[in-house]
C-alpha cells in the first residue's frame, strides 16, 4: 500500500487534503480516493511500446516526432490534408484516451475491428469525458491526428539485431459524425479498423492497465505515461533497478532541455502514478529512480481473461 494511500486510511480524505502542502499532493490524494472508492475494476489495454516511449504531450509544429525508450524508439509522422498541409502528431491526454480505447477494445473483442457509437460515447462517459462543447473539438482534433498519422516502432533484440514496425493506428480515419447532442444517436462512425501491423504488433505486446487509474490520473498526461510505464516494468524485474536521470529526460523530458529542468515535474507526474498504483515498489534516489519487483498494476488472474500473461 502507497503511503498516501496509508494517510487516507488514518486520516481520511479531508484530513489528507488538509496536511498536503502543494496543489500536486493534493492531486494524488485526490486521484488515490477515487480509486479507492471505485466498486468495479475494468482492464485497459495498451501497447508495450507506449511503456517505453510516448507522444507529446503538448501541441508541436514540427511534422516528426521522435522518442528515445529502454531498447525502443518511436517515431510518429504527421498525415497531410488534401492540400498537401501538416494535419499535426497527436498529443496530450485525449489522445492516449482515443487510443486506449481502440486498443482495449480491440483487445477484449479479439477483432480489429473496433465498433464505436454507443460503446465508445460510453466509454468516454465512465472516464469523465463529456461528447460536447470544448471536449468535443477537442477529440475530433486528436481523432483526425491519429487517423492520418504515421508511426515506425524500433526495437532492439537480445541478439543484437534490430526490429522494425512501420504502420499506422488505424486503416481508415475515426470520423465523428453529427453534432455534440446529448440525444443524436449517431454521434459516432460505427467502426473503425486498426492498422494490421499494429493490430498484430498489440496482440503479441500488450500491456494490461487499470482503467479506472486511467480515469483518476484525468487529463495529466506525463502522469498517464509514467502509469504505463510503472505497469510495464516493475512486475517483470527480478532485482531493483535504478533509471538514471539521463535515462528518464531521454523517456519523458520532451519539452525540457536539460535534466535537471525535468525532475520537479517528472517527480509529481510519478506521485500521482502511484497513487493509483499502490502494490508500486519505487524509490527515488540521487542518481535516479530505483525500481523494484512489484505486484503487477492488473492481477495476473484478471488479466488471463482476456488472454493476456
Amino acid at each position: 500500500m502507497g503511503d498516501v494511500h496509508r494517510l487516507i486510511i488514518r486520516h481520511g480524505v479531508d484530513g489528507a487534503r488538509a496536511m498536503a502542502g502543494t496543489k500536486a499532493e493534493r492531486h494524488a490524494i485526490d486521484a488515490a480516493a477515487m480509486l479507492m472508492s471505485e466498486e468495479e475494476s475494468r482492464l485497459g489495454i495498451t501497447h508495450a511500446g507506449f511503456a517505453m516511449t510516448s507522444l507529446p504531450h503538448r501541441r508541436i509544429e514540427e511534422g516528426l516526432w521522435k522518442r528515445e525508450g529502454h531498447r525502443t524508439t518511436l517515431l510518429v509522422e504527421s498525415g497531410r490534408d488534401r492540400q498537401g498541409e501538416l494535419i499535426g502528431v497527436p498529443y496530450g491526454s485525449i489522445a492516449r484516451l482515443i487510443l486506449l480505447y481502440l486498443q482495449t477494445e480491440a483487445i477484449r473483442t479479439n477483432s480489429p475491428e473496433v465498433e464505436l457509437g454507443k460503446s465508445m460515447k460510453s466509454w468516454m462517459s465512465r472516464m469523465s469525458l463529456t461528447t460536447g462543447g470544448r471536449t468535443y473539438q477537442l477529440v475530433t482534433e486528436q481523432a483526425r491526428r491519429i487517423s492520418a498519422c504515421r508511426l515506425t516502432f524500433f526495437t532492439d533484440r537480445e541478439n543484437g539485431a534490430e526490429a522494425r514496425y512501420n504502420g499506422a493506428f488505424v486503416q481508415d480515419a475515426i470520423s465523428l459524425a453529427g453534432v455534440a447532442d446529448e440525444d443524436q444517436p449517431t454521434l459516432w462512425q460505427d467502426q473503425v479498423r486498426l492498422d494490421a501491423g499494429f493490430w498484430k504488433s498489440l496482440r503479441e505486446h500488450p500491456v494490461p492497465v487499470r482503467e479506472e487509474a486511467i480515469k483518476a490520473i484525468g487529463s495529466r498526461s506525463m502522469a498517464i505515461d509514467v502509469y504505463i510505464w510503472l505497469a510495464y516494468r516493475l512486475h517483470s524485474l527480478s532485482k531493483p533497478t535504478t533509471v538514471s536521470w539521463a535515462a528518464v529526460h531521454g523517456q519523458f523530458g520532451a519539452g525540457f532541455r536539460l535534466v535537471r529542468q525535468i525532475k520537479p515535474t517528472f517527480l509529481e507526474a510519478l506521485n500521482l502514478a502511484l497513487a493509483v498504483y499502490p502494490e508500486a515498489g519505487v524509490r527515488v534516489a540521487k542518481e535516479g529512480i530505483v525500481l523494484h519487483p512489484s505486484p503487477p498494476a492488473v492481477p495476473k488472474v484478471e488479466a488471463r481473461r482476456l488472454g493476456i500473461g
